[in-house]
């Protein structure tokens, strides 16, 4: 399971990368100078993909929290959410880049499935840090 964990963090600093170099070249090609989602991905990706798989792995290694029956349940539930945000804000900083003129329900239908995506999020760190006190004995 260690291995899993690293070679997700691996991949989550692939995708970051990737994300950086689309968000300067996007925006360059648009000639878009100013805030938007995409200058995000970076660092989602890096943080909560990249740095906290690391820290699972350490944690794999120090407290076995593989052996958890959960495990599985959290990885698919935090990747979802993770992927569920950052495919939101790529579609939120393309439409900013695009001066696309959004709709109220189409504007509210990003932000909620945004929203949606940060839920199953939360839900996977709560899940997390229930196998983490099992595992290290914490009442």
């Amino acid at each position: 399971m260690e291995k899993k964990f690293i070679n997700t963090s691996f991949l989550y600093a692939i995708l970051a990368m990737i994300g950086g170099v689309f968000y300067r070249e996007f925006t360059k090609f648009n000639q878009f100078v100013g805030a938007t989602a995409l200058g995000k991905v970076h660092v989602h990706l890096f943080v909560l993909g990249m740095i906290f798989f690391l820290m699972v792995a350490l944690l794999e290694k120090q407290y076995k929290i593989s052996e958890d029956k959960r495990i599985n349940k959290f990885f698919v539930i935090y990747n979802v959410g993770l992927i569920g945000m950052v495919i939101m804000l790529l579609v939120r900083g393309i439409t900013q880049v695009k001066y696309m003129a959004l709709t109220t329900a189409m504007n509210a239908s990003i932000s909620g499935i945004a929203g949606l995506a940060h839920i199953v999020m939360a839900i996977g760190i709560i899940l997390f840090f229930l196998i983490l006190r099992k595992a290290a004995d914490i009442k």
